[in-house]
């Protein structure tokens, strides 16, 4: 079946289509809490649909490079070569040699990927705490009460990933591989007051607490520490769902100085650990890609790596073989400007991506030279990938519905390297990500 022109049919010019109804849905948002900072998740008025086929190619490519990110992050413990091509800094390197008393590194992981469909192409692994698994559940149910969807159900099978159970599920599992005997545990969830997400973390705790598991939301400044329990308002903690990142960690370590002490004195559990930005940084696909890792794969594991992870460098003067030829990196670089982006090894929300395609001549030099000038292992050097686009009816603040040709990044929830949903983002620009101004619609598998 043809689902999106199905779906399209089914809106009315007098009832969906109007800035009365543009308005209510995102009165609903509001109330459910589906907004980043002021704005609200969702501003079009259809679903991205996949397929069951789809989904089972999703979950084979996404479970492989989750468990091969496990398997990095064990290796790197053991050899300091691949801390130094996956660029950890001091700072990072202190955190990450602390034994977290359990081995799963992500707890809750997310890859970014374009799907087409002859292709599935990731563009990064977000192994750190990925933001979004409430927002997702939420809308998705927003959506399944809609009167269109009740009608678009009468010739389609219609499903969706309810993401709160399997994460909590993946919390509490990491939690008992970690030793802890609380049943239930208590569980603080913990990131900085005044960022975009803190309504994700208040729905987390509503649907913990229904779920029998006391939970808190709080800043690592309140957090306490006795050299025995660590408390957060005034209760003991068992378990840390850590939304911190460890960027912020150590750019506030007065404030987060009661996590981390708690941490290394194995008081509290901790998901994700501190070793999850191993395989989060962004050079973790030049490990992947580059010939002199190949042994941390099986020849099954490298096809697959061949087929779905863009070849990935650590930016640096120096000679690498990509396709099996042996060239100057920067001068690929330069040759090949529209085939390449540049992004820092450790940012987020598209900070600093520089798309080779649509920059000028001058730009891509400069931004290169700027590179070059920073510590090394701070930029990677990656491939340009499929992206797909498809057409929304998209509502503006005055409630007026245009259709418009939209990117459309699909990443995969990965909750202890199983699949568990998809966090899928919406953008007009060559960038799909929530923080840079994109939006997110929720996914639905659909059969006829």
């Amino acid at each position: 079946m043809d689902a999106v022109a199905a779906w399209n049919a089914l809106l009315r010019p007098d009832r969906e289509l109007t800035p009365e109804f543009t308005a209510a849905l995102a009165d609903a948002m509001r109330q459910r809490k589906l907004t980043f900072g002021n704005r609200v998740h969702c501003s079009v008025l259809r679903p991205f649909f996949l397929s069951s086929r789809d989904e089972a190619r999703i979950r084979t490519a996404s479970e492989a490079i989750a468990a091969i990110g496990e398997r990095v992050v064990a290796a790197a413990m053991e050899d300091e070569r691949l801390l130094r091509a996956l660029g950890v800094t001091e700072a990072e390197d202190r955190l990450v040699r602390i034994d977290p008393r359990y081995s799963r590194a992500s707890t809750a992981s997310r890859l970014d990927a374009f799907l087409l469909p002859d292709s599935l192409h990731f563009a990064e692994y977000n192994a750190e705490s990925p933001a979004g698994p409430a927002y997702t559940q939420r809308l998705c149910e927003l959506f399944d009460g809609l009167e269109p969807m009740a009608a678009f159900k009468r010739g389609a099978a219609v499903t969706y990933h309810r993401t709160i159970p399997p994460l909590l599920a993946a919390l509490l599992e990491s939690y008992r591989e970690w030793g802890g005997r609380a049943s239930p545990p208590t569980i603080a969830i913990v990131d900085f007051r005044g960022v975009p997400t803190w309504t994700e973390f208040e729905l987390l705790r509503d649907a913990f607490v229904e779920a029998g598991v006391p939970t808190v939301v709080c800043d690592p400044g309140e957090l306490t520490f006795d050299g025995g329990v660590l408390r957060a308002e005034g209760e003991g903690i068992d378990l840390v769902y850590r939304r911190v990142l460890i960027n912020d960690i150590i750019a506030h370590p007065v404030e987060c100085a009661n996590l981390v002490a708690a941490y290394e004195a194995g008081a509290v559990c901790v998901a994700n650990t501190f070793r999850c930005k191993l395989p989060h940084k962004k050079a973790f696909f030049a490990v992947l890609t580059d010939p002199a890792f190949a042994w941390l794969m099986s020849a099954a594991e490298r096809a697959l790596v061949d087929a779905h992870v863009p070849w990935t460098r650590l930016l640096a003067d120096v000679k690498t073989d990509r396709h099996g030829t042996t060239s100057p990196l920067l001068e690929l670089a330069r040759r090949d400007r529209d085939q390449f982006v540049l992004k820092p090894n450790d940012e987020y929300g598209g900070t600093g991506v520089m798309l080779g395609w649509e920059a000028a001549g001058d730009e891509w030099e400069a931004a290169l030279h700027r590179a070059l000038a920073d510590p090394p292992g701070t930029w990677v050097l990656q491939e340009r990938i499929a992206v797909r686009r498809e057409v929304f009816p998209q509502f503006d603040d005055a409630g007026r519905v245009t259709m418009r040709d939209m990117l459309v990044d699909l990443a995969p929830y990965l909750f202890r390297g199983r699949l568990a949903g998809y966090l899928t983002r919406l953008s007009t620009t060559g960038l799909a990500n929530v923080t840079s101004g994109g939006g997110q619609v929720p996914a639905f598998v659909v059969e006829a």
